[in-house]
């Protein structure tokens, strides 16, 4: 039976009337997630040769098992966002004479099978190899790997059982902000703390059990939790939501504009996709912290530019680059209303304005680590606000593709095609290659007086940009209301 779902998802995928609309996207992120692996098998390879430069006082294996508490956190808190639950279609199923078990085994069974996990087993795989042919006992390094492996599995079923709650995120987020602050400022080692308990693996090989068993264990709950799901009238069960309503009349003042921001405002609150946009700007604000405590970056001028604009425009470049797809259910109404189009980009434009503004502000601690810092991400921001928001409200006149604001925000390439990746080129690489050229030749005050100034330059004529950027939108009206109606695009 399995095989025959195998089989029938795989003729789905080639069928599908979608394969060759996202062919090209498809093979690149193929070719993306091969170099990854790739790149994590070559890691495995060095990370021996690595730890033992590193931590020349400690075995490589400690070394590693100091760092297992957090590469779990981190994990689970990627697969969060990135991983979603390999559904399939089971109605027709569930008719004919298929178990409901075998269903949710096959389901889950997909699951492990999933990329994410072969992230894991790329790295680790090398690095045990290494470890053999550095006379490392045999069985301790296999049974540790199957235990590693077994982690994985714990991972990647705890993920399905709590993907859709947002306060298990924010508890993950929060213990992890809080056990590398302690062990950063020295309060308390939390490296210290758990490093023996995952050291265990290797060195009493007969502990690989409690891993292999906590994965059954979660296994079967998600089992359990399924197979209580599969049933042909599970959907048609009405679904009893508290409305939170909210008239946002403080958006009136802004005139004709006020009515498209409040929209805006209440499209962002009340739907996944859009909502994640914003927890993810503020969660990278702590983008900074790989940069600016590593020591190898402290003279790179360059990469910390990259910081500012990132972080500056985090929200500028997930949720702009999308403009006006997020509109698209209802894009084709707005048009045939008397709307006007400048209007409508004002009010996206004075959305990211205010969204630059805000992850400023948020950045302002990282003078911290220098005045410098500060001074690169106001540099940033008024560059991100002068010149990154023409360029990313012109670009979105090129989107043809609909969003589906109620479907899962992560993992989802819905709304994607070639824009979203010609777009990083002005947004991301031009303000660096920028910054770099008059960093290099004259010094690092030059280099953002320069973007500032530019930044400055590009809000000085807002309306002029915006006048040619709304005929843009009117010239490609129609085509991107024919894309927009395609629901399967």
């Amino acid at each position: 039976m399995f095989k025959r779902f195998s089989s029938l998802q795989w003729k789905s995928f080639f069928r599908s009337s979608n394969l060759g609309k996202s062919l090209g996207i498809k093979i690149l992120m193929g070719f993306f997630g091969v170099y990854m692996l790739l790149s994590l098998a070559g890691m495995g390879t060095g990370m021996y040769f690595i730890l033992k430069k590193v931590f020349p006082d400690q075995s490589p294996m400690w070394s590693i098992s100091q760092y297992f508490v957090y590469w779990i956190l981190i994990e689970l808190f990627l697969r969060y966002f990135m991983q979603k639950l390999p559904v399939m279609d089971i109605k027709p199923f569930l008719t004919t004479p298929v178990k409901k078990s075998t269903i949710a085994h096959y389901i889950l069974g997909r699951s492990a099978a999933s990329i994410y996990n072969l992230l894991t087993l790329f790295f680790i795989v090398p690095f045990a190899i290494v470890l053999l042919f550095n006379n490392y006992p045999v069985l301790n390094v296999v049974l540790w790997t199957i235990g590693v492996m077994a982690i994985v599995f714990c991972i990647n079923y705890v993920n399905l059982l709590v993907n859709k709650n947002e306060k298990v995120l924010i508890g993950i987020g929060s213990v992890l902000a809080l056990g590398y602050g302690l062990d950063y400022f020295g309060i308390f080692s939390v490296k210290t703390f758990f490093a023996p308990i995952f050291h265990a693996l290797y060195a009493y090989p007969i502990t690989v059990f409690v891993p292999i068993a906590l994965a059954v264990l979660v296994y079967y709950i998600n089992y359990g939790y399924l197979r209580n799901k599969i049933y042909l009238d599970a959907t048609l069960k009405p679904k009893s939501v508290q409305a939170n309503t909210s008239d946002m009349s403080w958006t009136r003042r802004f005139g004709e504009m006020g009515s498209f921001l409040q929209l805006d405002l209440k499209m962002i609150w009340r739907n996944k996709r859009t909502k994640s946009q914003v927890f993810i700007s503020i969660l990278f604000v702590f983008y900074g912290l790989v940069f600016y405590t590593q020591d190898i970056y402290s003279s790179m001028m360059p990469m910390k530019a990259f910081v500012g604009i990132f972080m500056t425009g985090i929200f500028l470049s997930n949720f702009g680059q999308f403009i006006p797809a997020w509109d698209s259910s209802y894009y084709s109404m707005m048009m045939s209303q008397n709307i006007p189009m400048r209007k409508y980009l004002d009010s996206k434009a004075s959305l990211i304005t205010v969204s630059v503004v805000a992850m400023f502000f948020l950045t302002i601690p990282y003078v911290y680590f220098g005045w410098d810092a500060l001074a690169i991400n106001f540099g940033c921001a008024l560059y991100n606000l002068g010149v990154n928001i023409p360029v990313i409200l012109y670009f979105g006149s090129f989107n043809k593709k609909r969003i589906e604001l109620d479907q899962s925000p992560f993992g989802n390439m819905q709304g994607t095609s070639a824009t979203q990746f010609l777009i990083m080129l002005p947004v991301l690489v031009a303000p660096i290659i920028i910054f770099s050229i008059f960093y290099y030749i004259f010094n690092l005050q030059v280099a953002v007086i320069v973007l500032s100034v530019l930044g400055i330059i590009g809000f000085s004529m807002k309306n002029y940009l915006l006048n040619i950027i709304t005929e843009q939108y009117k010239k490609k009206k129609y085509g991107m209301i024919a894309g927009f109606k395609e629901k399967a695009s």
